[in-house]
This record gives C-alpha cells, sequence and structure tokens, in this order.
C-alpha cells in the first residue's frame, strides 16, 4: 500500500512553481512520467519499463516523491525520490545497494535517508526548480528528523568514462569521506584503463551536493542500464554548511 505524508506547511510558491509530496499515483505517474523524458529520450537509458513511457520500478511503490509543478501549465518539471529507513528496512535495502555495499553504513541506517531519480524538464533548468526541491527536502528532513542523507550523483559515460575518472581523481583529494563511511561499488568504474589527467568541471548537481557540504564515498560504480558513473554521495544533517542550512531549513 502506498504510504505518503504531507509537508507541514503549504507548497512554496516561486513565481509560478510549486513544490509538494506527490498525494496520489496519479501524481507518481507524472513524475515517472518526467523521469522517462528526461532519462530515457534525453539521455538515452535503457530502461526496463520503457514501453510504458514511465521510469518506474519497485521501489517507487515505498519512497515518496517530491515534484515541482508550473500551476500555469499544471505540469510537472522536477522531481525527486525519497527513501526513507523504515521503508528502505521494508523492500529490503536502499536502491543505491544494487550498486554499493554498504557495509560500513550500516549503523548510520536507522537515520538514513536515500534520495534520488533527481530530474527537471529541459525547459526549466534556470536553477529555481532545482532550488525549490531543496527547500522540499529540507523541510521533510527537518519534520522527520532524519541524521544523514545519501544519494547517487551521475556522470554520463558519453566519452567511455575518461570525464569522470579525471572527476574522482580531482574530488578524492579534496571531499573524500571519513573512512568509515565509505562504500564500495559492485561494478566499479575501471579507473586504471581510464584517463584521468583530462580538464574536468564538476556537474551541478554533484557542486550543490558539496555545497552543503556532502562527501564522496568512494570509487564511482558504472551503470550500465543508465550509461553513467554513479558518485555515492553522503551528508551529515547536523553537518550541513550553515549558510545553505539557514537558506534551506531556515535555521
Amino acid at each position: 500500500m502506498l504510504e505518503q505524508h504531507a509537508l507541514a506547511q503549504p507548497p512554496r510558491i516561486r513565481s509560478t512553481l510549486s513544490v509538494a509530496l506527490a498525494h496520489d499515483k496519479h501524481e507518481i505517474r507524472e513524475a515517472q512520467r518526467l523521469r522517462y523524458k528526461v532519462f530515457a529520450e534525453e539521455m538515452g537509458a535503457q530502461l526496463v519499463s520503457a514501453a510504458s513511457g514511465l521510469d518506474q520500478d519497485e521501489f517507487d511503490e515505498v519512497c515518496d516523491h517530491l515534484i515541482v509543478r508550473d500551476t500555469r501549465s499544471g505540469e510537472v518539471v522536477g522531481t525527486y525520490r525519497i527513501l526513507p529507513p523504515e521503508r528502505a528496512a521494508r523492500i529490503g535495502g536502499y536502491y543505491s545497494e544494487q550498486e554499493f555495499d554498504f557495509t560500513r553504513l550500516a549503523y548510520l541506517r536507522p537515520g538514513m535517508v536515500e534520495i534520488g531519480r533527481s530530474c527537471v524538464h529541459p525547459d526549466y533548468r534556470g536553477g529555481a526548480v532545482i532550488t525549490l526541491l531543496w527547500s522540499g527536502l529540507a523541510d521533510y528532513l527537518r519534520q522527520r528528523d532524519y541524521d544523514y542523507l545519501i544519494g547517487c550523483a551521475s556522470v554520463s559515460m558519453h566519452d567511455g568514462g575518461h570525464s569522470a575518472a579525471a572527476l574522482y581523481k580531482k574530488l578524492r583529494a579534496e571531499v573524500m569521506s571519513p573512512v568509515e563511511w565509505r562504500v564500495f561499488p559492485r561494478n566499479p568504474l575501471p579507473l586504471e584503463r581510464l584517463r584521468a589527467d583530462i580538464s574536468v568541471v564538476t556537474p551541478p548537481l554533484i557542486k550543490g551536493y558539496l555545497r552543503v557540504g556532502a562527501y564522496i564515498c568512494g570509487e564511482p560504480a558504472w551503470d550500465a542500464e543508465f550509461n553513467c558513473a554513479d558518485f555515492m554521495m553522503l551528508l551529515s544533517v547536523k553537518g550541513m554548511n550553515e549558510h545553505y542550512a539557514r537558506h534551506f531549513m531556515n535555521k
């Protein structure tokens, strides 16, 4: 049975945009349709659910779905999928555990929320949508008093993985997690066969995670279905950068 929670405050409105949790299966399908548009049509992901025109899997049933809607057109233009710890236990683990060994994170599980399937409609990538998604996510964490946030940030493999390898080399020297928070890819990116000496720009999503104080938790995994390299990110909510905590969580 689908379990939903409403945000305690009314949706935040920024121009014609609003953010809230999806409250029924119809709104979840709208989020899945946007995910299909971005991941399959735009990025070329080979989705098992492609025939339906939706990006959907078994985790959707137990997750909360944060959506940004253009109130003028009625269209869902941004989404995040949220898996709280009690429902991760119900389904047998976190989505990212399909890609990473979480053994060292076992003691964090009771307070650890996973986010994923982040995407924004191509016509709305000016920054307002992702800011609203982060604000809605901050509300979610504050109201439920969770301690840790985890999620994969993806880098395209369009160049064979060289950019991902160079990004890992750059980030591991700056923002690697403490050893007790390390995870290990089940299908590692073959870093030894890739160039790591090329110039690379940190993608906006990863840069956003790092700005609020997140770490990368080890080597990237190779996700063949989505043709990307996934970096596991972990954020201690209590250790969040104070500037962004004040901005997103009204501290």
